[in-house]
């Protein structure tokens, strides 16, 4: 239960439903990336903007916004669509697999494109459409990311050592 209009209880319900692949989804299902230290873009800004823009298609598909080009496309590699901001690009992803690099203000858009190609012709004629050198664009960016901010761009290790000194 939740302590709000149970007109949320029941979006909450679908929406529990459909992610375990218990109920056809219906409309857009957005996830995103909490944002870290490699994030270039603001991520909540992004999504937001791509909620909007996406919801009102209503097209049944889950699509993600991801912070970094680094992890992005992995993490979110089971979402039928995603974006992955880096280098001042959005690297568009189909299942994971890069298939279009963006100018970062024409991320959201980009996705409202690919949106509704996978709408009328599924994920298969959205990979057919993939730009060939879209995996080695992303890739360059990957490295030259990593190597701007390094494998550990959110200090996780020196906060683990204050962390330890707390016990």
């Amino acid at each position: 239960s939740l302590t709000a209009d149970p007109v949320e209880e029941v979006r909450a319900g679908r929406w529990l439903l459909e992610s375990l692949g218990l109920r056809e989804r219906r409309g857009l299902d957005l996830i995103a990336c909490p944002s870290c230290g490699r994030a270039e873009v603001d991520v909540i800004e992004v999504a937001a903007r791509a909620q909007d823009a996406l919801t009102d298609l209503n097209i049944p598909i889950q699509v993600a916004v991801m912070g970094c080009v680094v992890n992005g496309p992995g993490e979110a590699r089971e979402a039928d669509l995603g974006i992955a901001a880096g280098r001042k690009r959005g690297h568009l992803f189909v299942k994971g697999e890069v298939v279009k690099v963006v100018p970062e203000p024409e991320m959201v858009e980009a996705l409202v494109e690919w949106a509704q190609i996978i709408a009328d012709g599924g994920v298969e004629e959205a990979l057919r459409r993939k730009d060939d050198g879209a995996a080695a664009e992303a890739e360059a960016d990957r490295m030259a990311l990593l190597n701007d901010k390094g494998e550990d761009a959110n200090n996780a290790e020196e906060r683990i050592q204050i962390i330890r000194k707390l016990d």
